[in-house]
């Protein structure tokens, strides 16, 4: 009978799903917990006081901007150094590999950890301790994402790339609960209080590199520098089926010629070559449009910001007490989560990409439209003010709100902005185009950390205004995805050339419907194996004919 890991396999063989397929997935996946550790660590360890209280943030001498741009800088760090580390993954991940890309972006994390939590009060050493550990973290959103699509089947692809956008989720949850946990149990004198949580970092980063040694480096990476035989054996092992057996040997047909057509297209450019590939071809103009659009409406749509700052968010809607902020953040954390492993289970492959992303844009504009609302109408909640009656259930339908808000960024843009990075781009230049758009990411996530403080003041655009704003952004996202967006479920990576070639005004409506059988995984998954292994023949004899 079939189940939610098998249901949406189709013709996919089932020897696909094997511990191997698992371990890989496992491994690679948990690398999105190094983004979800800072980002709710970082939100809890500003809460804390003995934190507040080593690195001056309760300075009467400091004004309010002063104090929202150094808790802006702390804050922000990470995502300075990540622009950083999205770059450094495109200069070596096709030189060295998806695998030695992961352990040596671990070992800079770890390196930058360390030097975070020994600064002993020396704010430069915060901030050099969270750009390094930036430099290992920025690299994971490009090499993470892009091992799991070249190592998925196409069927379960999104699933997959989803375990990277989840384990984001379970680094918040975990971050979340420890920064909770720490200020119960630990003195507010104590150090300890903030350094204890920070060291989930070093035990991810651990837990990694230790995994990394028992993974198969990508079949698509070892065609590409020209080992077929290894990528055709690696393909194998990986989907546990024969090298001859035909899901393969299509696989396989497909990535070869992907590879062919690549370095015909640029050949005796070098280095150069992908550069002018990407920016040249219209195909790969609209790609990168898709990768910068994508991230621009995400980060700005307001859902990073809640995640960082959660603790103040809930104090605006009135959750009082350190304790209650923090154990009201937790609980955020594991809505976030539940609901982005609902998500990748049930609904990415199954709904498609922009159905899934539709639902979610729209509760998460409906959650930040109440919110800036509620905001806008009850006065500012302080230790004077408590509102009464029907205010006070206003605000905790607005800290419900706070939470389907998530449901609705795991349902949407959260696992969209990974899984159309990983898909979107051919070989040759996937690692440039994911690199440059995650350091479009990296720093449009640092813009937005960094102003968020300043935009809830009294003076700019106060919280009611900011949130506004937020839901202006969301709506924006959701007709900019109905226009442009194409549908990729389904598609095999070298099969979505033909859908990037259509006319620029028919992709994102018409271009999965119109392109529903390119490739030979497509005719593979349409039982169509005489036709491939007729291809298969014709190749080889063009082959033949070349070489003599």
């Amino acid at each position: 009978m079939p189940n939610i890991f098998t249901q949406n396999l189709g013709e996919t063989p089932r020897q696909a799903l094997n511990w191997r397929l698992g371990y890989a997935i496992l491994c690679f996946g948990l690398m999105g917990a190094s983004r979800g550790i800072d980002e709710g660590l970082i939100s809890g360890t500003v809460q804390q006081k003995a934190f507040i209280s080593k690195y001056r943030l309760n300075d009467p001498l400091l004004s309010e901007s002063e104090r929202a741009n150094l808790l802006g800088n702390i804050t922000a760090m990470v995502q300075i150094g990540s622009i950083g580390g999205a770059l450094l993954a495109f200069l070596i991940t096709d030189k060295i590999g998806r695998l030695w890309a992961t352990r040596q972006l671990c070992l800079i994390w770890i390196a930058g950890i360390i030097i975070f939590i020994t600064s002993n009060g020396r704010i430069g050493q915060v901030y050099a301790g969270r750009f390094i550990a930036g430099l290992g973290i920025g690299q994971t959103a490009v090499v993470a994402p892009t091992y799991l699509a070249e190592i998925s089947p196409r069927a379960i692809r999104g699933l997959c790339i989803c375990a990277f956008s989840g384990s984001v989720y379970l680094g918040i949850m975990l971050s979340y609960f420890s920064s909770w946990g720490s200020a119960l149990h630990i003195s507010s004198h104590s150090q300890n209080q903030w350094i204890v949580p920070t060291s989930l970092h070093l035990m991810f980063a651990g837990i990694i590199l230790l995994l990394s040694i028992g993974v198969h480096e990508s079949p698509r990476f070892l065609a590409s520098k020209g080992k077929k035989e290894e990528a055709t054996a690696t393909m194998s092992k990986i989907r546990n089926l024969p090298e001859d057996h035909p899901y393969v040997q299509t696989e396989m047909l497909d990535i070869f010629e992907q590879v062919e057509r690549e370095k015909e297209a640029t050949m005796g450019l070098g280095w150069i070559g992908p550069l002018k590939e990407l920016f040249m071809t219209p195909s790969n103009r609209y790609r990168i449009m898709l990768g910068l659009m994508s991230q621009l409406l995400a980060q700005w749509s307001g859902a990073n910001s809640i995640t960082i700052y959660a603790p103040t968010f809930f104090a605006m809607l009135g959750t009082t007490g350190q304790s209650e902020k923090l154990f009201a953040t937790a609980i955020f954390g594991v809505v976030k989560l539940v609901a982005s492993l609902v998500c990748a289970l049930f609904l990415v492959d199954m709904l498609g990409r922009k159905r899934a992303l539709t639902y979610g844009i729209i509760l998460q504009f409906l959650s930040m439209l109440y919110v800036a609302i509620y905001l806008a109408i009850v006065p500012e909640i302080t230790e004077h003010f408590q509102p009464m009656g029907n205010a006070k259930r206003a605000g905790t339908a607005a800290i419900v709100a706070i939470y389907i808000s998530g449901v609705g960024w795991a349902l949407g843009w959260n696992s969209i902005q990974y899984l159309i990075n990983a898909e979107i781009f051919p070989l040759r230049v996937r690692a440039l185009g994911s690199s440059m758009v995650m350091c479009f990411h990296f720093a449009n996530q640092y813009g937005n950390s960094k102003a968020v403080p300043s935009m809830l003041l009294e003076t700019a655009m106060k919280p009611q205004g900011t949130f506004f704003f937020f839901a202006a952004v969301t709506l924006l996202g959701l007709i900019w995805m109905w226009f442009f967006l194409p549908e990729t479920a389904g598609k095999s990576l070298e099969a979505m050339d033909e859908m990037f070639n259509l006319p620029w005004y028919v992709i994102g409506r018409k271009g999965a419907a119109l392109t529903a059988s390119a490739g030979h995984a497509e005719n593979y998954m349409r039982d169509d194996v005489e036709k491939v292994i007729q291809h298969e023949v014709s190749h080889d004899e063009q082959v033949t004919s070349s070489e003599k």
